[in-house]
């Protein structure tokens, strides 16, 4: 059974870094392109913010494009998200997942492989 979890989040002034990871179990990470998602405060739907194919290809949402970086690291089955100059529009958790599809420009569709994991909540604010 694969099993996704996030860590890395936290409370964090304007401006501000954090580097977000997601470890996974049951799966090699390193076989799937990988994406992270955000769900904002009191919407529904999960927004995907950061995507990496198997061949590294990467792609950003354009809010967070220039300030995120997106990287996998095959050795420790990890995925990671460093997040830099965060506003407090970032405000979410974050969540990691595989996208069933997605487009030839690296957005993915909607549809993940994978359950959720519990998300790391990211808080930006003075």
């Amino acid at each position: 059974q694969v099993q996704l979890v996030e860590s890395g989040g936290g409370l964090v002034q304007p401006g501000g870094s954090l580097r977000l990871s997601c470890a996974a179990s049951g799966v090699t990470l390193s076989s799937y392109a990988m994406a992270w998602y955000r769900q904002i405060p009191g919407e529904e739907e999960r927004e995907w913010v950061a995507f990496i194919g198997i061949g590294e290809n990467t792609n950003y949402e354009d809010s967070v494009k220039g300030r995120f970086t997106i990287s996998r690291d095959s050795v420790t089955n990890m995925v990671y998200l460093q997040m830099n100059s965060l506003k407090p529009e970032d405000t979410a958790v974050y969540y990691c997942n595989a996208p069933r599809e997605y487009r030839t420009d690296y957005i993915p569709k909607v549809g993940e492989l994978f359950m959720w994991g519990q998300g790391t909540q990211v808080t930006v604010s003075s």
